[in-house]
């Protein structure tokens, strides 16, 4: 996985860095779907010289490398998905954890927009709210 983005950021005329390596690895190897304040977090005592800023310009580059996904679930900050394909996110209101619904089929209610708006459409993101079980389990 890391000789692809490897090439990838070569082929376009990136830098190959440590940090931009290990910022990438953090969104592949993640399954919470990290701010960049999480990931500058997590890898801060790794890298002490590295900035916020860093992690944003790479999450940026990730992103025109199509390499990750921008999600706006609700929150003051974006979180980002190395699953660059379709699916829709779920985020838990009390804990804020959000999780991948890849066993939900949505092309049916894709298609009934684009017939229905006649728009030719590009993309989509479905978010849902509630609240996760160990929350629940929390409460009782």
């Amino acid at each position: 996985m890391e000789v692809c983005v490897t090439s990838l950021l070569r082929d376009k005329g990136f830098k190959v860095t440590p940090q931009r390596l290990a910022i990438y690895n953090v969104l592949a190897t993640s399954k919470a779907h990290p701010s960049a304040e999480m990931i500058y977090n997590l890898l801060q005592p790794v890298y002490p010289t590295m900035s916020l800023a860093t992690v944003y310009k790479t999450i940026e580059i990730l992103k025109e490398l199509d390499l990750v996904q921008v999600l706006n679930v609700g929150e003051d900050s974006f979180r980002y998905d190395a699953d660059t394909s379709n699916h829709p996110h779920v985020r838990c209101l009390v804990c804020g954890r959000v999780d991948d619904l890849h066993h939900i089929d949505s092309r049916e209610f894709i298609n009934q927009v684009a017939s229905q708006t006649a728009y030719e459409l590009t993309g989509q993101q479905f978010y849902f709210y509630g609240t996760c079980p160990s929350c629940q389990s929390k409460k009782q």
